[in-house]
């Protein structure tokens, strides 16, 4: 009776988890290059009975969290008609770094830097290409992104990733990043990488055993789409429907919880 008293009461706390993890999916579901979470759960310990028998007699002692997974599938595109905001066309991530730590040319992963699938920078005053906290978006080299307004009149990103820019000059339009382009990094498991908060990620030693070199988008075998956002990969349709799961899983468990209380009260009532 004690046993699935217990069993019951890991039931619910998993079931709770549940809740919480889709809880967080919608309350993301319009946040720019969110991905969604799932949670799977796993038996836990079994006691063994006997071990007499031709068969081994156990027990189950509950249910306990098996992993939550980020889904990095692709979310739908919003055109925003602003040429700094820029999307993904197939897989990999944005490289961007803090500017008050030092670059690391060419390597992703180092210090201060992070990965993101939100593509909503803009130019702030020294010229720098940024995201929304003010991290520099780095190139292929690793190098953060800058257009002198002084000497281009205006600038495009083309699906490659290459900056064009018009001179101030008046004259033919020119590749401001030269070779390089907006830098792409693609990990080896984007499962392991560990949200950071803002729409960030940083690497841990499942998402790559090593550092990882930045690329260009063409090595990404992707394109960049300028003037339109990534949009939020969480189908609400999905979400309701395993909210009703876990909530009946939760109501289930704690009847569990409940009928154990009842035969206990009867065997307390057989003194009587």
């Amino acid at each position: 009776m004690l046993r699935s008293m217990y069993a019951g009461v890991s039931g619910m706390k998993n079931f709770q988890t549940k809740l919480d993890v889709i809880g967080n999916n919608i309350a993301n579901v319009n946040t720019i290059g969110f991905k969604k979470s799932t949670i799977n759960f796993q038996e836990m310990l079994s006691q063994n009975i006997s071990d007499s028998g031709t068969n081994p007699m156990q027990v189950g002692l509950g249910s306990t969290t098996a992993a939550v997974n980020v889904q990095h599938t692709p979310g739908s595109m919003m055109s925003t008609g602003i040429g700094t905001n820029l999307s993904i066309m197939g897989n990999g991530f944005f490289v961007v770094q803090d500017p008050d730590v030092a670059e690391e040319t060419g390597v992703a992963g180092g210090e201060g830097q992070f990965l993101t699938r939100s593509g909503n920078f803009t130019v702030n005053a020294d010229g720098n290409l940024v995201t929304a906290q003010g991290y520099n978006v780095l190139d292929s080299e690793g190098r953060k992104i800058n257009i002198d307004s002084n000497e281009y009149d205006s600038f495009a990103i083309t699906r490659d990733g290459r900056l064009i820019g018009k001179p101030s000059d008046g004259g033919e339009d020119v590749s401001i990043l030269g070779d390089r382009t907006v830098g792409i990094v693609i990990p080896e498991n984007p499962s392991g990488l560990r949200k950071f908060g803002g729409s960030l990620y940083e690497l841990t030693g499942q998402a790559n055993a090593g550092a990882l070199n930045i690329g260009t988008v063409a090595d990404a075998k992707t394109e960049v789409g300028s003037g339109q956002l990534e949009m939020s990969n969480v189908d609400l349709t999905e979400e309701f429907t395993e909210m009703i799961v876990a909530q009946r899983g939760f109501q289930a468990n704690s009847r569990i919880i409940s009928t154990s209380d009842e035969i206990l009260q009867e065997v307390v009532n057989l003194k009587r």
